[in-house]
C-alpha cells in the first residue's frame, strides 16, 4: 500500500516583520520536489509575506495554529535561571511554543513533522511513513556529570495517529518543561525511548542529522564544500545558532548573507544542495 504522505510544519508564531527569507523557502520548495507530499500543511498564527512566500503559498496548505495545542508551554519558567533568561532575551521562546504544537499535531492526525530550518536532499523511504514513530539521533551532548548522553531530535519526526510514544511525550513534556533548552524535548525523547523501546525507530544520524549543531557543523555547511553520505535524506540547519548577524559564537556567517547570489554562486555544501530548488 502507498503511504499517504503529509508532510507538517510551523510558522509565524511571531509577528511577521520580515519578507519570508529564502531559507524557509528553500526549505518548502525542496520537499515539495524532493518527497512529493499528498499534502503540505504550513500551520501559521501570523502569514508571511513578501515575493518568495507569494511564489509558494499557492502550493501548500495553511492552517491556523489550534491555541490549545500549547498546553504546557508556560513562559514564566524562564525567568527562574540564567539558561532561561537568554532565551527569552533572544526571542528563542517560540521554538519551545512550536514543541508542543508539532506534539499536538502528530499525535491527532500523524504524518512527518520538519522544521522550516531544514533542506531535502533525498526522499525519505516509504518505510518511514508506515513506522508508530521515528526519531533521528543527534550528536550527544553532555550531562551535569560531564558524560556524554544519547539525545534524539525533534526536527523531524515521523508517526502515526494516536502514537503511544507522541502522545506520552506530550503529556510528560508538559509536566518536564522548566524552560531550558531541551529537557522537555531531546532529552525527554531520549528518555522515553528507553522506556517505550517498541514504539520508536531511531534513524541513524547521518539520515537527518549529519552535520551537527557544532562550530564544525556550521562550518562544513555555509562555509565550506564538504563529503555528502549517501545515506543523507535531509540537513537540520540549527538556524537558531547562526541567523542574528550579532551571534558570532559558531559562525561570522549569517542570514543576511545567504540569499539568492550566495547560493548560486558559493561552493559550500549548503548552496551546492540548495541550488536546484532556486
Amino acid at each position: 500500500m502507498t503511504p499517504v504522505k503529509r508532510f507538517h510544519f510551523i510558522f509565524g508564531l511571531r509577528p511577521q516583520t520580515e519578507p519570508f527569507h529564502l531559507v524557509h523557502y528553500l526549505c518548502l520548495a525542496s520537499c515539495l520536489a524532493v518527497n512529493q507530499p499528498d499534502e503540505l500543511i504550513v500551520h501559521l498564527r501570523n502569514e508571511p509575506h513578501g515575493p518568495l512566500w507569494d511564489r509558494i503559498k499557492g502550493r501548500v496548505t495553511l492552517r491556523s495554529i489550534d491555541e490549545a495545542s500549547t498546553k504546557g508551554f508556560t513562559q514564566s519558567l524562564y525567568a527562574a535561571h540564567e539558561e532561561g533568561q537568554f532565551i527569552a532575551q533572544n526571542g528563542h521562546s517560540y521554538a519551545h511554543e512550536a514543541d508542543f504544537i508539532r506534539l499536538a499535531i502528530l499525535a491527532r492526525e500523524g504524518g512527518v513533522y520538519t522544521d522550516m530550518d531544514t533542506l531535502f536532499v533525498e526522499p525519505y523511504p516509504d518505510m518511514l511513513y508506515a513506522e508508530p514513530c521515528v526519531l533521528g539521533e543527534e550528536d550527544a551532548v553532555l550531562a551535569n556529570n560531564r558524560v556524554l548522553r544519547p539525545s534524539l531530535c525533534n526536527a523531524v519526526i515521523f508517526a502515526q495517529p494516536a502514537s503511544a510514544f507522541i502522545e506520552q511525550w506530550a503529556k510528560t513534556a508538559a509536566t518536564v518543561f522548566d524552560g531550558t533548552w531541551s529537557k522537555h524535548s531531546c532529552q525527554l525523547a531520549a528518555t522515553l525511548w528507553q522506556q517505550l523501546p517498541g514504539e520508536l525507530r531511531v534513524a541513524p544520524h547521518q539520515w537527518f542529522y549529519h552535520f551537527g549543531f557544532s562550530v564544525n557543523g556550521i562550518r562544513a555547511l555555509f562555509e565550506e564544500s564538504a563529503p555528502v553520505p549517501e545515506q543523507l535524506m535531509s540537513i537540520h540547519l540549527w538556524a537558531h545558532l547562526w541567523w542574528s548577524k550579532e551571534r558570532t559564537d559558531f559562525t561570522q556567517f549569517h542570514a543576511g548573507l545567504l540569499d539568492e547570489n550566495y547560493v548560486r554562486r558559493s561552493d559550500s555544501t549548503y548552496a551546492t544542495l540548495a541550488r536546484p530548488f532556486l
